[in-house]
């Protein structure tokens, strides 16, 4: 099985939100109601140095998710390549699952009336595909793969410590990463 994880190159990011409206389409996501991914516009420094960067929020897929384990039903569960995922089936829309998320990467759709969030796009990802966030990025500043593969390019990026998650004082042992900018 694999270990699926991503690496965000905020470096790279345009801010383009190409990933937010692939992500929207493919997954059939509301765009007026909430967000599966998420691209903030961040400006730090004092005129005239100033300097942007775009922070992106999604789902981390954590290896130890506070969302599961709150979960009354089941219905967030993990499965076995690591990704976080819903059963809407067995969703009773408590928000448990929303309030434990250190990282604010639930939302309730408006027509499910349940919660929802970043699925790493597991239907493509079973297909052989990359996630939709992924194959439509211009500037390719989000990098899919298996962690546990030495040779993948985001296992590789995780080793050299140049991308790190955030939250790690969570304990939650966030899959996506991220590269910071000079």
């Amino acid at each position: 099985m694999a270990r699926y994880g991503m690496v965000i190159d905020l470096e790279k990011c345009l801010g383009c939100e190409a990933c937010v409206t692939a992500c929207v389409e493919e997954n059939n996501v509301p765009y007026e109601t909430g967000l599966r991914t998420q691209v903030h516009r961040v400006v730090t420094g004092k005129f005239p140095n100033v300097s942007t960067m775009y922070m992106h929020r999604i789902c981390q897929h954590c290896e130890h998710p506070g969302c599961v384990s709150v979960c009354p039903t089941g219905a967030s569960y993990v499965n076995e390549d690591g990704i976080v995922l819903i059963d809407y089936e067995l969703c009773i829309g408590c928000k448990y699952c929303m309030v434990a998320c250190p990282y604010l990467a639930r939302y309730i759709h408006p027509e499910r009336h349940t919660p929802d969030k970043c699925t790493f796009c597991v239907h493509r990802v079973k297909e052989g595909k990359l996630p939709a966030c992924v194959e439509t990025c211009p500037a390719n500043a989000r990098i899919f793969g298996d962690l546990d593969d030495p040779s993948s390019e985001v296992a590789k990026l995780v080793a050299e410590n140049r991308a790190i998650p955030i939250g790690a004082e969570y304990g939650t042992r966030p899959k996506v990463f991220y590269i910071r900018p000079r």
